[in-house]
């Protein structure tokens, strides 16, 4: 099931009663069972504005963890809308695939044997009622999702990820142990906390195993005085990527951000590390 997502304007005259209203199309929104995950899941879709469903034409396509539209959806549209006008041309023009949360904590993290270690990072047990089901939502990403995009629509396999907290966490557990899903990786501000440090202290030997193609990784990092613990985990996970010689890392820290307001300007930073102007 299709719906199109749509942001209306009203122009009000104010020489007559009249109202005329226009409707601005920003892309649609599939609905997808997942028997993976034994749920519909809501995946908000933007098209370039000149992409043709009869074209032969395929699109590099961006992937938004936090993809609802009252989460990152719109405004991370917005950047990539501005970056791929012609006259910038950053990048190449693209689809964006936005995956609207059902149970974030549950999806966005891996399984651990207790939750002793929460408290220590000020969260109450009961704060995670549903928790360590990251290896099947990346299932569902790679077996599901990707190959629907690129079947239905044309989306061709140079990918990006963009996750950002325990999305970032995600991401960054992609990036250790299926590498290959996505080939441009931007994360921000990770949740590496999460299980004691984990998958920070076991991600080197897999990423050496595991990766076949070079990755480009951009990871954006805020203010360390808000969080100094966060801080210090994601420079031990840029010395580990600096390592791996497959790795194009872009480490960006961001003084000026706080945890809640880094998504916007690292994403726009990301692309533009990523795709530097020719």
């Amino acid at each position: 099931m299709t719906k199109y997502i749509q942001l209306f304007i009203a122009i009000i005259f104010s020489t007559s009663n009249l109202h005329a209203q226009s409707v601005i199309d920003l892309g649609q929104t599939d609905q997808i069972y997942s028997t993976i995950l034994k749920e519909n899941r809501t995946i908000n879709i933007y098209f370039p504005e000149d992409y043709n469903s009869t074209d032969t034409i395929k699109y590099p396509t961006i992937y938004i963890l936090d993809g609802g539209i009252k989460e990152d959806f719109i405004h991370l549209v917005g950047i990539v809308r501005y970056y791929t006008q012609p006259w910038i041309a950053q990048f190449p023009k693209s689809i964006v695939v936005g995956i609207e949360n059902t149970n974030r904590k549950r999806d966005f993290t891996f399984a651990v044997d207790n939750l002793e270690f929460l408290e220590k990072e000020g969260f109450k047990k009961e704060s995670f009622p549903q928790y360590g089901k990251s290896g099947a939502y990346i299932a569902f990403l790679e077996s599901e999702l990707q190959p629907y995009m690129e079947n239905k629509y044309h989306a061709n396999k140079d990918r990006t990820v963009i996750g950002e907290s325990l999305a970032g966490l995600l991401a960054s557990e992609i990036l250790v142990e299926k590498p290959d899903l996505f080939s441009k990786y931007i994360i921000i501000a990770p949740s590496l906390w999460w299980g004691e440090q984990k998958l920070l202290h076991e991600s080197k030997n897999p990423l050496n195993a595991n990766i076949k193609n070079p990755l480009k990784v951009y990871l954006g990092i805020p203010n360390k005085d808000e969080d100094i613990k966060m801080y210090e985990e994601s420079i031990k996970f840029s010395q580990i990527l600096k390592q791996i010689n497959k790795i194009n890392l872009c480490f960006d820290y961001l003084p000026l951000e706080l945890h809640a307001t880094i998504v916007h300007q690292a994403v726009y930073n990301a692309f533009k590390k990523l795709y530097p102007k020719k």
